[in-house]
């Protein structure tokens, strides 16, 4: 498809992770550029957005009051917006030989719709990475005194109910990951155009998109693990308490029969 930006030299890019989800039913099909992913013209000189439903929007030469304008008109299409989005910026440069990712910049020999979709769908999940990475890192934060507390005094002081909450935390994490931005997924905009397969594998190795998914992977099972093995410790410890609590009144009800027996004997 002819873009108005196709007789641009240098492009600039930028990624926004604006909530958990962004609703695209909304957007009439007429009135887009495409649909897999949904993507429309934004401005007279023929910026573009690209939108995901895991609340993504990535902008190609959009100038700031027309980004500023676009995305107010999101708001209500946002569910849990963020306080603060998730930024990514990168530059792109055409009528270069050949197509390559390096130090933040993509080289291609011409912008076309396909090629801008490519490089959307890498950069969106590139947020949607950054935004979990941090998450897993404040919940390993706060999940380490409690294994340390284990090791060191064989017990758990946290809830039962704050630890299930943790992996329920962890589980929704890794819901959004494969359910919403199908982070190990190629972009459907490949099976139509194969031949930008290396695009793509250049925008995967510059954000490092698999090696980061396997590291966040390998990191909620062990919060998710830890969590569950926590939260095993501390029903077994209030289980023995319960068995103990069974026990005593046990004995309490024999001390009475036996009493009642003495009773009736004596008189």
């Amino acid at each position: 498809m002819e873009l108005k930006l196709n007789n641009r030299q240098d492009l600039k890019t930028r990624a926004l992770l604006l909530g958990d989800r962004l609703d695209l039913k909304s957007f009439k099909i007429a009135d887009c550029l495409a649909t897999t992913p949904l993507t429309l013209e934004v401005d007279s000189d023929g910026g573009i957005a690209i939108l995901f439903r895991y609340g993504v929007v990535v902008l190609f030469g959009v100038q700031s009051p027309d980004e500023t304008r676009f995305i107010d008109s999101l708001k209500p299409l946002l569910t849990n917006p963020y306080p603060s989005p998730e930024i990514e910026e990168m530059e792109i440069h055409s009528g270069r030989r050949g197509i390559g990712v390096q130090s933040g910049a993509v080289s291609l020999d011409n912008i076309s719709l396909e090629k801008l979709q490519i490089i959307a769908d890498a950069l969106s999940k590139n947020l949607v990475l950054t935004l979990y990475e941090k998450k897993v890192a404040s919940e390993f934060d706060k999940i380490e005194p409690l294994a340390q507390e284990l090791a060191t005094h064989g017990k758990v002081s946290a809830s039962s109910k704050k630890l299930l909450s943790k992996i329920g935390h962890m589980l929704l994490i890794e819901h959004r990951m494969v359910g919403r931005a199908e982070i190990g997924d190629r972009p459907e905009t490949l099976w139509d155009f194969p031949h930008l397969e290396g695009l793509y594998a250049s925008m995967e190795d510059e954000f490092e998109l698999k090696e980061r998914q396997s590291a966040l992977d390998r990191k909620l099972g062990l919060i998710s693990d830890t969590a569950q093995t926590l939260a095993d410790v501390w029903d077994n410890k209030h289980l023995h308490k319960l068995e103990w609590y069974v026990i005593g009144l046990i004995l309490f009800e024999i001390v009475l029969s036996l009493h009642d027996r003495i009773s009736k004997l004596i008189g």
